[in-house]
């Protein structure tokens, strides 16, 4: 190693909670305020069921990049993928900021087109950074991977809070809903760019990150060289300690990805449903299918709201170790069950007051977070770093066919509605 002086695994460990909640943030902050603002783009492109298309454009981006990169594994170099999707996020927000302010808030088929170009590209943005973080996360500590999806939830909830401030800002002004939006989505352009340097110029020098890297490339990681590097640290003689590993026949043979899968085929099966059952649910029969009530157009973004602030809280819960469910047998019990909620909002939509929707729709987030946290906190545990590298992409990759298929499957509440 470069510096004599050995690395201690707690220096840093706070900043890099906060700076994985950041990061988290940012993996999903731009699709958020894509989803959150679904009531400006149903006044524009009323025709079109943008709730619905923009999740069905992004999603076979998200899963077709993340297969592949999942299938590269330890030949990627995790850094530049990172710094790769945290880009495109600020790329793509920045995208639709100028769209929006070249067409006036007019609509038209044209800039509809522009914005599904623009959801495919936060697709593969999100493949690149949301797996390539669960995977790099996996094997440094558990409270990393738990404030990143955090972050990644908290996204959803203060896109939520940003939507309704906006939106009560310019209320009364003229072209108020168009104000709004340009201002939301100035404030999520600054915020990505903010992503792209915390993760170029700040989680890499925090002592703790460069402890677990330099470790997990000592058990034979090849895609952490240039992390190291920019950390200043030398790779060449942990290559060195490595070959003598080698030749004195203490490095394990690491597990192949299919065997990893083979292993974990519980927990990837677990997550699927998941956001299967999440996706057929949020956010497009929220936006469009739950009938009118007394909170007018401000119904939809509550449901989004509520959502939003209780897979927040439900990936907080887990914290608590008594609250915690590790049990890979309950847990899938629980995430079986929940298949439930599909009947349950098709009779309250048709039959209840908004008080029940909006108590159901705080359940279904509740549970997301809950549960996902669970499953991708327990799964790594007991792999060498390389494996639990490459296991975090797996599980990533079937989180996000699962969100595929939910948004497939969420056309069907539209059977016998004439479209």
């Amino acid at each position: 190693m470069e510096n004599s002086e050995p690395l201690r695994p707690i220096e840093g460990k706070f900043a890099a909670i906060v700076v994985c909640w950041l990061l988290g943030n940012g993996c999903l902050f731009s699709w958020n305020s894509m989803l959150t603002i679904e009531d400006y783009y149903i006044y524009l492109f009323p025709k079109y069921h943008p709730s619905r298309v923009l999740t069905l454009v992004y999603q076979p981006f998200a899963v077709g990049t993340l297969a592949i990169l999942a299938y590269k594994g330890d030949r990627i170099n995790t850094r530049i993928r990172n710094l790769f999707g945290y880009t495109l996020f600020f790329i793509s927000t920045l995208a639709v900021l100028l769209l929006d302010l070249a067409s006036s808030g007019q609509g038209g088929l044209g800039t509809f087109v522009g914005i599904c170009i623009v959801s495919g590209a936060f697709g593969v943005a999100d493949a690149h950074t949301q797996g390539g973080m669960v995977g790099e996360l996996s094997y440094m500590l558990p409270e990393f991977i738990q404030s990143f999806l955090a972050g990644a939830a908290a996204s959803g909830a203060l896109t939520s809070a940003l939507r309704l401030i906006t939106k009560a800002a310019f209320k009364n002004s003229k072209n108020g809903l168009h104000k709004g939006a340009i201002l939301f989505f100035s404030i999520s352009t600054f915020f990505e760019l903010l992503c792209v340097l915390l993760y170029a110029f700040v989680f890499p020098k925090l002592p703790i990150v460069k402890y677990y890297r330099s470790k997990v490339a000592f058990e034979g990681s090849n895609a952490v060289s240039s992390d190291l590097a920019e950390a200043g640290i030398q790779t060449s003689s942990i290559r060195v300690l490595t070959f003598f590993q080698v030749k004195e026949g203490k490095q394990l043979e690491r597990k192949g990805t299919k065997q990893l899968l083979l292993e974990n085929i519980d927990y990837a099966l677990d997550l699927f449903l998941i956001y299967v059952l999440t996706l057929s649910i949020f956010p497009g029969f929220l936006s469009e299918d739950t009938g009118s009530h007394s909170l007018g157009s401000w119904y939809a973004l509550v449901l989004i709201a509520m959502y939003n602030v209780c897979d927040l809280i439900g990936r907080y819960i887990p914290l608590l170790e008594s609250l915690k469910m590790e049990s890979r047998k309950m847990l899938t019990i629980v995430i079986v069950g929940r298949l439930l909620f599909v009947p349950a909002f098709y009779f309250t939509a048709k039959y209840g007051t908004q008080g029940w929707m909006i108590m159901l729709t705080s359940l279904l987030g509740l549970t997301n977070g809950y549960l996902t946290v669970c499953v991708l906190t327990s799964a790594p545990k007991g792999y060498m770093g390389p494996e639990q590298n490459a296991l975090g992409n797996v599980l990533v990759l079937f989180l996000l066919a699962g969100i595929f298929a939910g948004v497939t499957l969420d056309w069907l509440w539209l059977i016998g509605k004439g479209w």
